[in-house]
């Protein structure tokens, strides 16, 4: 399904504006939000483009059955697309895991090609899915062109195809070096990417993927059963399950009409160009164009040309100067943030890349700076921060560039720690430090029995009553002199990267800090809180801890109407709650000759993963303590405030202090963290 592409000119809003509106975006996306969520990713495609992960263990089966007497099978397939594992991703500075539990996959019907070329289709799958832990697809080779014929042709004489599926990352995860992580049922070693969301949009054949012993062969014969798919090594594989061709008459005979109008299309446009212009002849067959538009384009390309004048601004703002110092320092997705003119710009008036002297240097000379060198280095940053009273007006403002190009590191910092906390609070926007009191909706809030005369009872908002506030937490870092001599950039990207990095396990600090001094918060006397040797995490206990959540009432003793959601375990129970989470069955070893297979709770509570939860640095820390909650929005047990709703530090740039030379940079964050709603959790000890 081809997806609307931004047009040149087209401002991001107006994109976003007509792909919701498009008739194949509201047919295959029928989920406005979804579809929103595709159309703001689409929107960057021209700037940092979607990424095309090549699996490592990937296989390929076709199998093409003779053609029986009046009839015309269609070859099938099936493939092992994606195996769960780290890939090296172009474009990508570390390995990329993809999460199957945040792949989306738009509709069971998506377009197979080949080496993930729009011009170059293959087919269609009619079935995909996740099986334990890797990405399944099944289906046809529909398409009648010349990639198709060649898969299937060269498969025929032995050649092994590989696998690769094409995707959009909506939202990514940085794990850094020396953290592990678990995805997919597996663990991972940083530094990687972890794709948490992306949209699955093609599937294709490779010559070469990412692993070089994978493979793949088409066979044509009149059992498909009789097909060895696999190479030698990989005979024992379960994975080289083949699936019998079969069609439907109809489908048959769609595709041979639209194979014949495409041959007549293909063939007029090769009449019009009569061998003149091959390229142009060339993209005519590959974008679709009538016939009509062919001749249209001849014409125009036949006109004589007039000489081209060309006019190129290599003029120097603030934009620019920031644009090389993202170049330089290796900004991932700096496409995202520059336009192509700034970029290029950048690119070749800093060729050999911008040091920290020359981005000082450029920003005093707009402000006044007569010297040629970095010699007098007072002077030049006295110039550069604006200090220069002689100087008139500069475009060039050192401290937002110092700043801009900062916080886009800062968040980097930021993002690359533990995160979990944001999936189990409830986050709320606050104005100021003031204390805030919020009421919870629980209780007092039956509707009543209209009396005649239509009027309605006044209610009240209850007892329950939760205090909040935010504090400002911070940490100032410095450039100085000798990193400014020794022309360091490096300590552009660094300070920002720690200070975010700081940001970020504060905030985890504070609030699993809060989180875990829970002794007066889950108790029995609120019966939340479980005991004893059979509370160990497992169907059985997993089950009371539930019936103990439901069976909780609010002040008047009616039921809450509130359903758990989240399973927190720390990480040495990850492995055993993604069980339960997954598996539709749970098999007793035992040598009871009676027990239950199905598992009760697959899909029910979604899992999240916590270090803190386990680290004795902590006061309430426990490798075997666990916690059901209540989605956050339905009823939170701890709240997060943040200061006009920003979740993510400042950063500021400065000239430093008169008794430093350098540069300082602050950053500071504004949050706080309190306990909330007891009703809305239970903790259980998992052990006597």
């Amino acid at each position: 399904m081809p997806l609307p592409k931004r047009q040149k000119g087209e401002s991001r809003a107006e994109f976003v504006q007509r792909c919701m509106a498009d008739e194949v975006m509201q047919r295959e996306f029928p989920d406005a939000a979804q579809r929103y969520a595709v159309c703001q990713q689409q929107a960057d495609v021209r700037a940092r483009g979607a990424i095309t992960f090549v699996c490592e263990a990937g296989n390929v089966t076709l199998c093409a059955q003779a053609a029986e007497q009046g009839t015309d099978l269609l070859p099938r397939f099936t493939m092992l697309a994606y195996t769960g594992d780290a890939m090296i991703v172009e474009g990508w500075e570390y390995p990329v895991v993809v999460d199957l539990d945040g792949l989306s996959i738009p509709s069971q019907r998506r377009p197979v090609r080949f080496a993930h070329s729009a011009y170059s289709g293959v087919g269609h799958t009619e079935r995909i899915a996740v099986e334990n832990g890797r990405l399944i697809a099944e289906g046809v080779v529909s398409r009648d062109t010349p990639a198709a014929r060649e898969i299937v042709t060269s498969s025929q004489r032995g050649f092994p195809w590989q696998v690769s599926i094409g995707a959009s990352v909506l939202q990514s995860q940085f794990v850094p070096p020396d953290k592990t992580i678990t995805v997919n049922g597996r663990s991972f070693n940083g530094p990687l990417y972890v794709a948490r969301r992306a949209v699955l949009g093609e599937i294709s054949f490779v010559d070469l993927g990412a692993d070089d012993k994978t493979t793949a062969e088409i066979a044509a014969s009149a059992a498909c059963s009789e097909v060895n798919t696999m190479s030698a090594e990989n005979h024992n594989n379960d994975e080289s399950n083949v699936v019998a061709a079969h069609t439907d008459e109809p489908e048959v005979n769609n595709l041979r009409s639209e194979a014949a109008a495409e041959v007549k299309r293909i063939n007029e446009i090769r009449s019009i160009f009569a061998g003149a212009h091959p390229e142009l002849e060339e993209r005519a067959i590959a974008e679709g164009w009538t016939p009509e538009k062919a001749a249209l384009e001849k014409l125009r390309a036949d006109r004589p040309k007039t000489p081209a004048v060309h006019a190129r601004s290599d003029s120097v703002d603030g934009r620019v100067l920031e644009a090389a110092c993202a170049l330089a320092g290796r900004l991932a997705n700096i496409e995202k943030h520059y336009d192509d003119r700034t970029l290029d710009v950048a690119a070749r008036r800093f060729r050999q890349g911008i040091g920290l002297q020359e981005l000082l240097l450029e920003a005093a000379w707009a402000n006044g700076y007569q010297g040629r060198s970095f010699r007098d280095s007072r002077e030049v940053l006295r110039c550069a921060f604006g200090q220069n009273l002689q100087a008139g007006f500069s475009s060039i403002d050192i401290s937002g560039i110092l700043s801009n190009v900062a916080n886009k590191f800062l968040l980097d910092g930021f993002e690359s720690v533990e995160a979990t906390w944001r999936n189990i609070a409830a986050i709320r926007n606050v104005s100021d430090f003031k204390t805030v009191t919020s009421y919870r909706l629980i209780g007092k809030d039956k509707y009543e029995l209209v009396a005649p005369g239509g009027e309605l009872k006044h209610g009240t908002l209850g007892e329950l009553a939760y205090t909040n506030k935010a504090d400002t937490y911070g940490l100032i870092l410095s450039i100085d002199r000798r990193d400014i001599i020794n022309d360091d950039l490096g300590a552009l990207t660094l300070v920002p990267r720690k200070l975010g990095r700081g940001a970020g396990l504060k905030i985890n600090d504070v609030f699993w800090s809060t989180f875990m001094a829970n002794t007066a918060f889950f108790t029995a006397a609120n019966k939340n809180y479980l005991t004893g040797a059979d509370t160990a995490l497992s169907v059985e206990s997993l089950s009371k801890a539930e019936v103990a959540f439901l069976n909780q009432t609010d002040p008047d003793g009616n039921p809450l109407g509130v359903m758990p959601s989240i399973l927190l375990v720390p990480p040495d129970l990850s492995a055993p709650a993604t069980v339960l989470y997954k598996s539709l069955e749970i098999r007793d070893t035992t040598a009871s000759t009676k027990y239950p297979v199905a598992n009760p709770h697959m899909g029910k509570f979604r899992v999240e993963v916590s270090r803190y939860l386990s680290n004795s640095n902590y006061t309430g820390y426990s490798t075997k303590a666990w916690y059901l909650l209540a989605d956050p929005v339905d009823l939170a047990v701890i709240e997060v405030a943040l200061l006009n709703g920003q979740e993510a530090p400042t950063i500021e740039t400065a000239e430093a202090d008169f008794n430093v030379l350098g540069i300082q940079m602050r950053g500071y964050h504004d949050f706080g963290v309190a306990l909330q709603e007891p009703r809305g959790g239970i903790k259980v000890k998992g052990e006597a």
